[in-house]
């Protein structure tokens, strides 16, 4: 090996070649996958991105040393005769399998180091995730990894191609903006040359897409990088790609029709898979109800149903007291053939105290009786009505939480889900989709005292309610849209507020003054002013979509560079220190981080 030689440069990628080449001379540069010494004969499957091809080392004593040194990951050039592998070496797993390339010039262009882990395909164990995200150049290189990347890549391609079909233009927005006050944390930037000031990275790039519309351009989208330091869970990113989209002169018709074809079409050519369209819908209080969930996971039943009128007559003050503070009384039914044991019972309990269930009563219904703690206070018919509205059978059992509405229907809709799994109740195969509306445009925050908005303050309320906005805030619903796939939000978006007024309203509604909408949102107002279209769009998250059509099990694995749970960088170790002089320069004064 020479430093910096004139190397060969490849005629052919490894994973392409095949029997029709056999005959020819070909040069093929890779990566050595492995190493196999067979009676003084070397091969090496050699590597690169289209697969595997097997090479046959050259014996030649002029290559003895260098053939000797070579292990896996070490980088070559060879350059060889194609030929058909021997009898009984053919391998129908790999595209290349039935050929081999005898090798007559060969060059090391790197050595490397023994890795830290397998990256070879029939590696015996999967390296942990800390250490795969230490080395994460490495452990792109494995297959499985490099698969779900380039299938990213082929998403957006086909995500781009349908938008260019429907006449939209690909903007870019800025990433240093100004800070807002909805929604989660923002990431700041100090200013050097303002210093004092800030700049925050986008959560999204919503206004500036909405001013789009404001100026003209009608159709945009963007597969954008935003931001949120928000606390972090095991599968949250700090930075993360939405596809963004905005359209003028529509209606929430317009904006899923034109989600639908695109969902259609990626999940064709990547899955194979036909989507039934249009995608059904399903309004929010509905999905609510029925699954406990804004996000449903239609796969699968154990639907929820209301039992406050089965029980309300009970002399049992759990029920009496939730019933009179206006609260409900909601139920799962868990068929015989999946009974829970008391154990089992008090584990489903604490998981749904998580969502803030109280405590979960629990009954199973027999042929000569009610059993369990709740039984005692049931009477005739409300055990009835009981095994009407849950249409149980003897040996059902049915778990319930009494609680207000929403802590009801979000507690036991957490418990549905944990049992779907536990009961193996989920076709993973299945693709289910389905689009939830008419959304609340405002929810009551109990610690603020005040309402905010749910998906955020630049939604439309729907116009029939817009008269009750000052009046009845909480029973306005939204022109929003959520797309739903497996019980996981995809994306959401809304018809937006296109007039100056509607958007004061809305301002006063969440409790921002007209100093402070007209402080943080004046550009806004102001463009509203000069015409500004009706406009609607959406934002998909493109690392749960491409997640979801690989089948992988984290969004970490479909994305290049990921953080850990904590938000850092094992490979940069970023977040760092700075230091005092970059730190001046920025007019930053540096702390001692607090001791622990």
């Amino acid at each position: 090996m020479s430093i910096e030689s004139d190397w060969m440069r490849r005629t052919h990628k490894t994973g392409e070649l095949n029997k029709s080449q056999v005959g020819d001379t070909v040069i093929l540069n890779g990566w050595v996958e492995s190493v196999r010494d067979h009676g003084g004969v070397r091969f090496v499957d050699l590597r690169d991105r289209s697969g595997i091809c097997q090479v046959v080392l050259p014996q030649e004593a002029e290559y003895e040393e260098l053939v000797r040194s070579i292990r896996s990951e070490f980088v070559l050039s060879v350059e060889g005769l194609v030929r058909d592998r021997p009898d009984g070496m053919i391998n129908p797993k790999i595209a290349s399998g039935e050929i081999e390339v005898a090798v007559s010039k060969l060059e090391v262009l790197n050595p490397a180091n023994t890795p830290p882990f397998e990256i070879t395909e029939s590696g015996q164990y999967e390296p942990n995730e800390e250490i795969r995200l230490k080395y994460r150049y490495l452990d792109l290189r494995r297959t499985k990894v490099q698969k779900n990347i380039i299938l990213r890549h082929r998403i957006t391609r086909i995500i781009r191609e349908v938008l260019e079909e429907h006449g939209f233009l690909d903007m870019e927005t800025p990433i240093l903006t100004k800070s807002t006050p909805e929604g989660a944390r923002d990431f700041l930037v100090p200013s050097r040359v303002q210093q004092g000031s800030f700049y925050a990275l986008p959560q999204s790039p919503q206004l500036f897409k909405q001013l789009f519309m404001v100026a003209g351009f009608e159709r945009y989208f963007q597969i954008c990088r935003c931001f949120r330091d928000e606390d972090l869970r095991a599968d949250r990113q700090p930075e993360f790609t939405q596809l963004d989209i905005e359209m003028s002169f529509i209606k929430e018709d317009d904006v899923r029709t034109l989600i639908d074809q695109l969902i259609a079409r990626v999940v064709k050519e990547v899955r194979g898979v036909d989507v039934p369209l249009p995608i059904a819908t399903m309004p929010y209080e509905e999905a609510m109800a029925r699954f406990g969930s804004d996000a449903p996971d239609l796969r699968f039943g154990m639907e929820l149903k209301d039992l406050t009128e089965a029980v309300s007559g009970l002399d049992f003050n759990v029920f009496k007291n939730v019933i009179g503070s206006g609260g409900t009384i909601r139920g799962i039914k868990v068929p015989k053939e999946h009974a829970l044991t008391r154990k089992e019972i008090t584990e489903v309990e604490e998981h749904a105290k998580l969502f803030g269930a109280m405590g979960l009563a629990w009954v199973k219904l027999e042929a000569d009786g009610p059993v369990g703690p709740l039984s005692r206070f049931l009477d005739e018919p409300s055990t009835a009505g009981i095994r009407e509205i849950m249409e149980a059978g003897d040996g059902d059992q049915v778990l319930i939480v009494a609680a207000s509405k929403k802590i009801a229907l979000t507690s036991l809709g957490e418990v549905r889900k944990l049992l779907g799994k536990r009961f193996d109740l989920i076709d993973e195969n299945e693709l289910n989709f389905v689009w939830v509306l008419d959304f609340p445009l405002l929810d009551y925050d109990e610690d603020d005292k005040r309402y905010v908005a749910c998906h955020h303050p630049f939604t439309s309320p729907r116009p029939e309610d817009l008269d009750r906005l000052e009046s009845d805030p909480g029973s306005v619903l939204s022109r929003a849209y959520d797309i739903v796939l497996n019980g996981i939000e995809l994306g959401g978006g809304s018809i937006r507020i296109h007039q100056e007024e509607v958007q004061k309203k809305v301002f006063k509604a969440i409790d921002l003054s007209d100093e402070e909408a007209r402080e943080k949102f004046g550009f806004l107002l102001d463009a509203l002013s000069y015409g500004a279209p009706p406009h609607g769009g959406i934002a998909l998250g493109l690392d749960r979509f491409v997640m979801l059509m690989v089948g992988a099990d984290s969004i970490r694995d479909v994305i290049a560079y990921p953080k850990t749970a904590s938000g850092a960088c094992s490979m940069t170790e970023a977040p760092g220190p700075i230091g005092e002089g970059q730190a001046r320069e920025l007019g930053l004064v540096l702390r001692q981080p607090a001791e622990d």
